[in-house]
């Protein structure tokens, strides 16, 4: 059998003639292997030995994700917790002497320096651990000012952040952008930011804020379908112009695109006041009549385009032309043809005729959510509108005749022995709103309508017009 590694060395060193070494051998034998006690050597001390008064930390967990990472730091700072920072352990110091032999404060060493990233101490500043609990007082202490605890001043840091939150992206993104200020168009104020490259921006001018406005009340998100009737009690007064050019300014400012019916039953010419009558001649003459024959097998936006006739997004339906088959429309016919435009549109404007007593007129005023009262600055012509205003509240349509828009068109240009404003001011207690066409040869001489040929301040009034419609459906 070989002889260890101990037995070895200790015959080398008797065979040396060393008594030292002889001496130690006899000690460790004597002593059964106890021989760290007399020798001074370091024991080898197992790290799974290690007594369990002293825990050690836990290992700080990470995070799978960055999510996770963000909103475990965004709780620690709502909570006013601290993340684990690990520290080296500074050397035991020995018991403090007296009072009266006071040793002085040395600054810390490499071998234990502080470590703390939200306020490190001054360069000069001596470290020292805290006194346990029940020891003297370090004279030297006193004159050092006592710093803030990290739980405090996390917690003044959480304190301030809940009484002024940091924004973000998602719900202030405007805070993150500077506001654009609107542009000019038209006027001086325009051709200023013309000729500056944009770099003189004096914003838009008060007409141009209300035109902006107009616009805006014009062009809202409609949930469901509406339906304004326009009628009179007298003809040639500009029904069927204000129905055109109101329909053309809905086209023009709204997303989705109108829709026009002709129910006049005295042979309408909606459509031909759209197109032109050239062009409505070169169509295929699709009527409301041909549209009813066929209602029930219309089931798209694509089917219905077939009966439609379109002036630009203006889409229209034309009233039936044969005399004899032009008053045979009914109520319960048109509230089947309403029916149908209210599942693809959601404005719909009907040209009603002259009178309110023909046979489709009770379907119209039942579908209607409000109505257009053309009238003219003739004295006749103001008092049937005010005469229809007072029959509409007579017979269960008085919310109808209260919210509803009178429109003077100065269609013929009376003299100036008439007073405007008497009439304006005898129509206007009786409505929701009274509104002023003046007068332009493009509507006056009953031919086609167009927006590019009318005068500016009609093309401003069918946009009053078109808004108080709006108005009238939220």
């Amino acid at each position: 059998m070989p002889e260890s590694v101990e037995d070895n060395s200790a015959a080398t060193a008797e065979n040396s003639g060393q008594p030292e070494l002889r001496r130690r051998r006899d000690l460790r034998r004597a002593d059964g292997g106890n021989a760290a006690a007399r020798t001074g050597t370091m024991p080898v001390v197992n790290p799974r030995s290690i007594s369990a008064e002293t825990p050690a930390r836990p290992a700080p967990t990470r995070s799978s994700s960055w999510a996770q990472a963000a909103e475990a730091a965004d709780e620690r700072l709502a909570t006013g917790a601290t993340p684990v920072i690990s520290r080296i352990p500074a050397p035991q110091q020995p018991a403090a002497p007296p009072a009266s032999a006071a040793a002085p404060v040395t600054p810390a060493t490499p071998e234990s320096p502080v470590r703390d990233e939200e306020q490190a101490p001054a360069p000069a500043a001596p470290v020292r651990d805290e006194p346990e609990q029940g020891s003297a007082a370090d004279p030297a202490a006193a004159s050092v000012p006592p710093q803030p605890t990290r739980a405090t001043r996390s917690a003044s840091r959480a304190a301030a952040l809940a009484e002024a939150p940091m924004p973000d992206f998602i719900s202030s993104p405007g805070l993150f952008v500077r506001e654009q200020k609107p542009r000019p168009v038209g006027g001086l104020r325009g051709a200023l930011y013309k000729l500056t490259g944009g770099s003189l921006n004096l914003g838009p001018s008060a007409r141009q804020r209300e035109e902006d406005e107009l616009a805006r009340r014009i062009s809202r998100q409609l949930q469901g379908s509406y339906n304004t009737a326009v009628l009179s009690l007298k003809g040639g007064i500009g029904k069927t112009s204000t129905t055109v050019g109101v329909g053309l300014t809905l086209a023009e400012y709204r997303g989705d695109p109108p829709c026009a019916i002709d129910a006049n039953p005295d042979s309408g010419d909606l459509v031909e006041r759209a197109l032109g009558e050239g062009i409505y001649q070169q169509q295929a003459p699709r009527t409301i009549s041909d549209l009813l024959k066929n209602v029930e097998s219309i089931d798209s936006l694509t089917a219905l385009a077939r009966y439609m006739h379109h002036a630009g997004r203006l889409h229209l339906i034309a009233g039936e032309q044969d005399p004899e088959v032009s008053d045979s429309l009914t109520a319960e016919e048109y509230l089947r043809i309403r029916k149908l435009i209210a599942g693809y549109y959601s404005v719909a404007l009907t040209d009603c005729g002259t009178g309110v007593t023909h046979n489709a007129m009770s379907g119209i005023l039942q579908s209607a959510d409000n109505l257009i009262i053309a009238a003219g600055y003739a004295v006749s012509g103001a008092k049937r509108a005010r005469s229809t205003l007072h029959w509409l509240a007579s017979h269960g349509y008085e919310d109808l005749a209260r919210n509803a828009v009178v429109v003077i068109t100065d269609k013929d240009e009376v003299s100036s022995r008439v007073d405007k404003d008497a009439i304006e001011d005898h129509l206007a207690g009786i409505c929701r709103q009274l509104i002023a066409v003046p007068h332009d040869r493009g509507v006056a001489d009953g031919d086609l309508v167009t927006l590019d040929a009318l005068r500016p301040e009609t093309r401003r009034a069918y946009r009053e017009i078109a808004a108080a419609i709006v108005d009238g459906y939220v």
